[in-house]
């Protein structure tokens, strides 16, 4: 049990403070629905599709099938348009589509779809592939994309040949605006009081005085001393050279290390700016449209972290209590360039968007079993992600019965995190310094300290070319090539400091604060009655300090669609990939490097087959079956261990991972019995091939959770939806929207069955998996409900919008001693939304109203064994009000 008076101790010092945000949103109400259409038909439906971009252009097939995309694609999807996304009121795209049917938003944007993990979601933009601003990801976090910038968002859950074959669970296709109908100037802004943590106590450090806008001035910059050894090809361990002095006494000032208390945090707030207009050039149109936004939000967490000492929770080999303060500003811009005439278009959109999360944290409690000496960690840290994406998308009409679609893109991420600082104090409760908190710098036992440089850089150069023609009504052949070339480069260099001296010396200067203990002086013999101290700086953990990272991706597709019958129609499809997938480490000096380059190279050919049978007029089944896969992600593959700050994890990797392959089948019922209205239920099951599942492992004291290929894994399950409109009185009318998923997954493992761990000496796949153990990230039961009046015809709204998601492995436990899995549990959450629109002067005005997580529905992470629960990563969620107003000219 932590003491109350060292808990106290969490609280300390004083702070800084700046305000943070929740979105305004961008949104077009749809008109009043219209009387007397059949049944599935929306007249309106036409003006209001919302606009898709993606591989192989439309996604419609032609007449009267153009009236709502949902019904009449051939394949399985759901769309948010920007009506949609707007009633949901979610600030991000991640939060918005976490209302689609059988989708769910883990971690940091992260979305499942049908419980599969990130690994198995693609996402792209106007079809376009994008690099991940994330060490450990491929996979790109859509919470970076304001839902301001995005016009409608695609979720289709059976593969079709146009799509990558990178295809699990689903892809997501954001689309942004485009050519605006007329031209408007949007403004908008907002604030947001969190209970968790506005005008609560928090941490935060000084930084530097441009830190609210999420760019630094400067401050974090590396000394000279600093690049010039990162460039030079040789390694600090002599950490008394004249070299180590000068590098090691730049890296701790009182800017990036010490902790301020600020007992007020102020309240979040955003503003953003939209513009379009147009002008008509001969029988062509020119339009250009613009956005830009800006976020600051505090968000403070009081984290619960245990560990077991073995298969009990009786006997805890740690707890602490974490506290930690993220500041995250997010800025972000739109510029889109679009050209029509006739039947064409070409449309330039290039996209910025930049993430910056400032960190301070104090933690407290015990570790190695022992709750008689207490430990205190700091961390600070400046974590600034950024995206760049440029797009030129063109669609030509051939002739009245062949398109041409061409596209070209370059995106560009970055991760920079620059003076990760870590810091160990350490209260022994006996002898000379006891009853303080010292940090020796003995390198972790009594004391410690470590400051890291992060980078990550990513292009993305993609291409791709769609040449579809009909050749009678009903009957479309298309053909395509893609081309997508990852690029990645990242580097974690670190530091730690080692004093050395005099035993009662190295104590006292332990006592003081992390600038004055690293100030130049002590980088420095002193002599203090023939007694020596100093602090040696060294360079830790350099084998794997820097790799690189390329996927060469060459894919051609063949697809036809057609009309069997007027009742059957079908698409019917291959696509041949060719991938070569590499990871390696770059040796920072003139070393041998012991870790093994990878090079995964395959050859893959990818059929899918959707037959669709309409039943009668707005009522039909689906059937789809197709093939896919999905590859390592580039970090996985690199054995080095990396910590994770967001989910407070340290990783590995594994360059003996292979791809895995993925069989998929589906069954579908569905009827669109009125305008909007629908009633959808579906079947699916998925049959994977070498998945690639974490499990933890323990080299010396730490946790570390590593990666591998199970055998097999089955993942089956069913989803139901339903949306429905009942008219009320005067103009208003009731909206329930409602969808359950349920997903069962199953490792397959057995005796006999084999897999690769480098570094491992055992390879019996059930050493390190568990038969009938679901896949992580997986929710047995999803379920979503929307209840909500509407004004037809204008602008106001009150919804209700419910989410509930059973408890999901995030990581196994430890497979060596029998452990349990480690479980997140999101439970039921209940948000409420209301969106009025007024006019004042003359000038549209939406006034917007949030209240979130109702419930108070904690953040739960656990392991439960036969005598009790370990909390792994527990904390309370805040419930957040939000007002907001936006103005359109």
């Amino acid at each position: 049990m932590m003491k109350p008076r060292l808990v106290s101790l969490l609280l300390l010092s004083t702070a800084l403070a700046t305000p943070a945000a929740a979105w305004a949103q961008e949104s077009t109400e749809p008109e009043a629905e219209t009387a007397a259409q059949p049944a599935g038909e929306d007249e309106t439906a036409q003006d209001e599709a919302p606009d898709i971009s993606l591989p192989g252009g439309a996604i419609v097939v032609t007449g009267q099938r153009q009236r709502n995309i949902q019904q009449y694609a051939p394949q399985v999807l759901s769309v948010l348009s920007t009506q949609e996304i707007a009633r949901t009121g979610e600030g991000d795209i991640a939060g918005a589509l976490g209302r689609v049917t059988g989708l769910s938003v883990v971690d940091n944007g992260y979305v499942f779809v049908r419980g599969l993990g990130d690994r198995y979601s693609l996402a792209l933009l106007n079809g376009s592939p994008l690099p991940s601003p994330e060490p450990l990801k491929r996979v790109v976090p859509l919470d970076l994309f304001p839902t301001s910038i995005v016009a409608s968002s695609l979720v289709q859950k059976s593969y079709s040949v146009n799509f990558p074959g990178e295809f699990g669970g689903g892809v997501i296709n954001l689309t942004t605006k485009a050519i605006p109908n007329e031209p408007f100037i949007k403004i908008g802004g907002g604030a947001t009081w969190d209970t968790e943590t506005t005008n609560k106590l928090g941490y935060t450090y000084y930084g530097s005085k441009t830190d609210w806008t999420g760019y630094d001035n400067g401050n974090r910059d590396k000394s000279v001393e600093l690049k010039n050894y990162l460039s030079s090809g040789t390694l600090l361990l002599d950490g008394a050279s004249d070299e180590a002095r000068a590098i090691g006494s730049t890296l701790i000032t009182g800017r990036n290390a010490v902790v301020q208390r600020d007992d007020n945090l102020p309240i979040n707030f955003s503003g953003s700016i939209s513009a379009g207009t147009y002008a008509d050039i001969g029988d062509a149109r020119l339009g250009v449209i613009a956005t830009a936004g800006y976020s600051n939000t505090w968000t403070t967490k009081d984290i619960t972290n245990q560990r077991p000492l073995s298969n009990s929770a009786s006997q805890l080999e740690s707890a602490f209590r974490n506290v930690v303060t993220d500041n995250r500003i997010v800025a972000n811009g739109l510029l889109g360039l679009g050209l029509e005439w006739g039947d064409n278009q070409v449309r330039w959109t290039n996209v910025y968007i930049h993430d910056t999360v400032k960190r301070a944290g104090l933690s407290l409690g015990y570790q190695d079993n022992n709750d008689a000496i207490d430990y205190m960690y700091q961390k600070t840290g400046w974590y600034e992600r950024q995206l760049i994406d440029t797009q030129l998308v063109g669609e030509f009409k051939l002739g009245g019965d062949t398109e041409l679609d061409v596209r070209g893109g370059y995106a560009n991420s970055k991760r920079k995190a620059p003076y990760e600082i870590d810091l160990q104090y350490v209260h022994l409760n006996s002898g000379e310094f006891g009853d303080y908190f010292v940090n020796r710098l003995d390198g972790g036992n009594q004391g410690n300290a470590t400051v890291a440089f992060s980078n990550l850089d990513e292009d993305v150069w993609s291409a791709g070319m769609d040449l579809s023609h009909t050749f009678s009504p009903g009957w479309t052949g298309s053909v395509g090539y893609a081309y997508q070339l990852n690029d990645r480069m990242t580097s974690r260099r670190a530091f730690q400091f080692r004093a050395q001296g005099d035993g009662e010396l190295v104590s006292a200067f332990g006592l003081l604060r992390p600038d004055v203990l690293f100030q130049p002086g002590t980088f420095y013999i002193s002599s203090v009655s023939d007694t020596n101290y100093t602090i040696l700086t060294n360079e830790i953990d350099y084998a794997g300090a820097v790799f690189t990272a390329k996927l060469n991706n060459h894919a051609w597709y063949a697809k036809l669609t057609g009309q069997l019958t007027d009742a059957l129609s079908f698409d019917l499809g291959v696509r041949w990939e060719y991938a070569t997938q590499t990871a390696a480490v770059v040796p920072v000096a003139d070393i041998v490097n012991a870790i093994p380059d990878t090079n995964l190279q395959g050859e893959y050919w990818l059929p899918a087959l959707t037959l669709t049978y309409e039943i009668e007029t707005g009522m039909q089944v689906r059937f789809n079956a197709s093939k896919t896969l999905a590859r390592p992600q580039f970090r996985e593959l690199l054995y080095q261990s990396f910590f994770d700050p967001e989910s407070n994890r340290a990783y590995r990797g594994n360059p003996l991972l292979t791809d895995s392959q993925l069989y998929n089948a589906e069954g579908r019922f569905e009827w669109y019995f009125a305008p909007e209205q629908r009633v959808s239920i579906g079947a699916f099951f998925k049959r994977l091939d070498n998945p690639i599942e974490t499990f933890l492992v323990r080299p010396g004291n730490d946790y570390i959770t590593t990666y591998a290929n199970a055998p097999k894994a089955d993942l089956y399950g069913a989803e139901i939806e339903v949306q429905k409109y009942f008219d009320l009185f005067a103009d208003r009318r009731l909206l329930i929207s409602a969808n359950y998923t349920y997903t069962k997954s199953k490792l397959k493992v057995k005796e006999g069955d084999t897999t690769a761990v480098y570094g491992s000496s055992s390879n019996n796949a059930l050493d390190y998996f568990r038969n009938g153990a679901p896949l992580t990230g997986q929710s047995e039961h999803i379920a979503n409900v929307q209840i909500g009046l509407e004004q037809q015809g204008g602008l106001s709204q009150q919804t209700f919008l419910i989410n509930y998601a059973s408890k999901r492995a995030t990581s196994r436990g430890l497979n060596q001693s029998g452990q349990p899995d480690i479980f997140q549990d999101p439970g039921l959450t209940i948000d409420f939304v209301a969106r009025q629109g007024i006019t004042l002067a003359g000038t549209d005005v939406e006034i917007k109203f949030e209240a979130r997580n109702l419930t108070g529905r904690r953040h739960l992470e656990y392991q439960d064994f036969s005598d009790g629960r370990v909390q792994i990563n527990s904390y309370d969620v805040g419930r957040t009000i939000s007002l907001s107003a936006s103005l359109e000219f």
